[in-house]
């Protein structure tokens, strides 16, 4: 479809956007809409913009057009917006439009209700181009908590019933960006003019990020899955973490209200920031769980390698089930013996039985935990159901036992070989897929070229228990088609 003309039926209601006489918005402006595939700038596609231009507070230009986005739009999509695949399969792509999207909006301010929604989708449709995209950006969302704090809600539906604006097109990108003229006028008739320059003024100097990192991070921060790495003077690394959105994610270490002590003192050391993009969550996990481990930043604790793993082993004694804490490493996994765990030390595993006894009502003492003649400190308290002096049989409490520490027990690979899992790339870039065997996270490969040499590099490391829990959640609630057997290059 070509680009669409200003639809000449379409109201730019009241009140007057030429009263719109705020400082910060009488210059170049662009108000901006867009429908998408779905929420996700990384994976999902515009199917349609909407801009209206203002020189002066006033209306000088209202453009549209439907984008082919170059893949299916969910049945979803197409019952809230109207438009439909066959709507878009002859409309020109983003590629093919943004000559005519960078005309409307550079040297402008870029308005949008949930502005960084719209932002995002943007920038990384003219970074899939190979271009660059930056504007100042407003957000009439957040002007419009500044401005009235005493309401609850301020979605655009809200605020066109609130104001008494007319939206003759709603969910579509023309409609929605037209209705923000009128809807910052009305701001200005309800506040005065000089109260909505302070507020919108406000609002585009504040960047949550300290004055002694680079101006342009604010902007260069992507808005999907993957690790960013924090440093400090002299480029020492500090804190390596990961997110599902990483502007989000770097903004809220340094947004005051969200912040522990330990998060000031560390936001405060921080002088440049880096991050590698994922195409989403598992490979975002997997990084950041290597990279702590290969880079020992100094404020990660949780993710660095323990000295030695322990796990509780299961063993026949005294007529029924005694129990052992012994190391535990990759090897000992591929045995019939059960395994517990895995625990970062063998106290960590002694309080775990020690947890799981006072849960279940388990007899210490019976279990080898506890020394001494008669009964278990806790049948004396009224939390042993007797084991110790015979009140419960010892089959029972054996049972009662391997019920208790069922959710401790360490997977065995439920698979005959090394696999791959299937994941999006990064801007959409089509899939990865995640190299795995005997829950060992090999690395990520972009084709069978890169998963090969990862099988011939292949070697058994240590047990890693943190790359463990990552696959075994991840193959809890991965669908089937994203899962590819592979095959060992070498045992």
């Amino acid at each position: 479809m070509a680009t669409a003309p200003p639809d000449p039926g379409h109201r730019m209601t009241k009140p007057s956007v030429a009263a719109l006489d705020a400082a910060a918005l009488r210059g170049p402006v662009a108000c901006i809409d867009l429908e998408t595939t779905g929420g996700t700038s990384a994976h999902h596609r515009i199917i349609e913009v909407g801009i209206v231009l203002l020189e002066g507070g006033q209306v000088v230009e209202a453009w549209s057009s439907l984008v082919n986005p170059g893949i299916r739009i969910p049945p979803t999509i197409v019952d809230f917006t109207g438009i439909s695949n066959d709507m878009v399969d002859d409309a020109p792509t983003f590629h093919d439009l943004r000559a005519e999207v960078r005309r409307r909006l550079d040297g402008r301010l870029f308005v949008a209700h949930n502005a960084r929604f719209d932002y995002g989708f943007v920038r990384n449709e003219f970074r899939r181009a190979g271009e660059k995209f930056s504007a100042p950006v407003l957000c009439t969302v957040r002007l419009s908590r500044a401005l009235f704090r005493e309401h609850a809600r301020h979605n655009l539906d809200t605020l066109i019933e609130r104001y008494g604006l007319e939206c003759d097109q709603r969910h579509r990108a023309l409609g929605d960006a037209a209705v923000l003229p009128p809807l910052l006028a009305a701001f200005e008739q309800a506040v005065g003019s000089e109260r909505l320059h302070e507020a919108a003024t406000r609002a585009l100097n504040d960047s949550r990020l300290p004055p002694h990192l680079p101006a342009d991070l604010a902007d260069d921060l992507p808005e999907g899955p993957g690790v960013y790495l924090f440093r400090g003077e002299g480029g020492v690394l500090l804190y390596v973490g990961k997110s599902r959105n990483l502007r989000s994610r770097v903004f809220d270490h340094f947004a005051s209200e969200h912040r522990s002590s330990k998060e000031s003192k560390l936001a405060r050391q921080v002088r440049s920031v880096e991050w590698h993009e994922t195409g989403g969550e598992l490979g975002a996990l997997l990084l950041e769980s290597r990279l702590v481990k290969e880079l020992s930043p100094s404020e990660n604790r949780r993710l660095r390698k323990p000295a030695e793993l322990s796990c509780i082993r299961l063993h026949e004694a005294d007529g029924g089930i005694g129990l052992r804490v012994e190391p535990l490493d990759g090897s000992a996994l591929g045995g019939e013996a059960e395994a517990f765990g895995p625990f970062r030390s063998e106290r960590d595993a002694l309080k775990a039985l020690q947890g799981k006894a006072r849960e279940a009502g388990l007899c210490l003492k019976t279990m080898g935990l506890e020394r001494g003649d008669g009964s278990c400190f806790g049948h004396q308290l009224g939390r042993c159901r007797g084991a110790c002096v015979g009140k419960e049989p010892r089959a029972l409490h054996d049972a009662r036992l391997r019920l208790a520490l069922a959710s401790l027990r360490i997977r065995p690979w439920p698979f005959p070989g090394p696999i791959g899992i299937r994941e999006p790339g990064v801007a959409s870039a089509g899939t990865v897929l995640h190299v795995v065997d005997r829950w060992q996270h090999l690395g990520t490969a972009e084709d069978d070229g890169a998963v090969a040499t990862l099988l011939e590099g292949a070697c058994v490391d240590p047990f890693d228990p943190d790359s463990y829990r990552i696959i075994a959640r991840c193959l809890e609630r991965m669908a089937p088609r994203d899962l590819v057997m592979l095959r060992r290059s070498r045992s």
